[in-house]
């Protein structure tokens, strides 16, 4: 093997150009409980444009390598390592520090591709904790997918001990990004009951082939929330993925069950809504409204088996772009995300 790779670095806070690669980066040493992986695959999420943008809220180092999701195979291992070996199939944890139970302060420092050295590049070295075995009914560019998308959908799902999802259930979602697709595919393996929202007659059949029991536009129906709490026969809804922020809250309260859980997961309709709710409407609703940071390790390793049990297939874009067309796939992925801002928040 090589001591070099490509790699691509964020130079600074002002926009891709900011994104530099460099083909001649050294492979990183491994300390005694570290492990190295060879990435095969890797995505980007919304929080990897912002990043690079200088508008990420969260901590951030100069130079780091971004992308928190990877999957790949298992290189070498340090001399005291013992969850995994050489040929292992895995995936990065998207907070290195965040083992089991809730976040510190110490773990919600600890985001790859924010502090730690993330997945666009070809080698990158991983303390044993802060990797998961890949399920075994994915293939890498499947894998790749669930580090911050498909654990941010389960914990917003299954994160609040007092309110798991249960068979039967409503669940809400919104738009079809990737953590509401997990959270479609996820409920309906629970045995729930899924209302989708998104914009267009084309996304609505794309939401049912993943198997949403009712689809509406919310273009069409600007009262959506009134209109799922009607679906569930004037109970409400017992959890929402709520993805466009201050913009769809109202709504969401307005679809949310008593005791139901609102999943605060982004705020794709942008900061500010027409009607920003207060605190007070979740008393008025009797619901809980948490906001969800992605995930604990003890919760993907959950996620795993339950997407190899029910044979769970992440949607993956046809499009699939070269380690050195990464700045490309960053411009194409934040052309859809504008698109979908827009269409939020008219």
């Amino acid at each position: 093997m090589s001591n070099t790779q490509k790699q691509w670095t964020v130079a600074g806070k002002t926009g891709f150009d900011d994104l530099k690669l460099n083909d001649s980066a050294p492979i990183p040493e491994l300390g005694d409980k570290d492990v190295l992986v060879k990435f095969h695959g890797a995505s980007l999420n919304y929080r990897d444009l912002i990043i690079v943008k200088g508008q990420y809220p969260f901590a951030q180092r100069d130079g780091v390598v971004p992308a928190s999701d990877g999957a790949g195979t298992v290189e070498a291992v340090g001399k005291h390592v013992h969850r995994f070996k050489k040929g292992d199939k895995v995936v990065t944890l998207f907070n290195q520090g965040h083992l089991a139970g809730s976040l510190d302060g110490y773990s919600a420092t600890t985001g790859v591709g924010g502090t730690v050295d993330g997945s666009l590049q070809q080698y990158g070295a991983y303390d044993e904790q802060g990797l998961v075995h890949m399920p075994s009914n994915l293939n890498f560019l499947e894998g790749a997918t669930l580090t911050c998308a498909g654990l941010t959908a389960w914990n917003g799902l299954y994160g609040l001990e007092s309110r798991k999802l249960m068979p039967g259930d409503w669940v809400l979602t919104q738009g079809t990004g990737g953590v509401s697709i997990f959270a479609v595919q996820f409920a309906k393996a629970a045995g729930a009951k899924v209302i989708a929202t998104t914009s267009s007659k084309d996304k609505a059949e794309k939401l049912k082939s993943f198997g949403a029991d009712h689809v509406i536009n919310y273009k069409e129906d600007t009262n959506w929330g009134e209109t799922a709490k009607k679906l569930t026969g004037g109970r409400g809804v017992q959890h929402v993925l709520e993805v466009g922020g201050p913009s769809t809250m109202t709504q969401s309260l307005k679809a949310i069950s008593i005791d139901g859980v609102i999943s605060i997961i982004g705020f794709l309709g942008g900061a500010k809504g027409e009607q920003q709710p207060s605190f007070l409407d979740a008393l008025m609703n009797i619901c809980t409204v948490r906001g969800v940071l992605v995930g604990s390790r003890l919760q993907f390793e959950e996620m795993n088996r339950a997407i190899e049990a029910n044979n769970i297939k992440p949607v993956v874009d046809e499009k699939v772009f070269k380690l050195e067309e990464a700045r490309e796939a960053y411009q194409v992925s934040d052309t859809k995300s504008m698109k979908k801002s827009m269409k939020s928040t008219r």
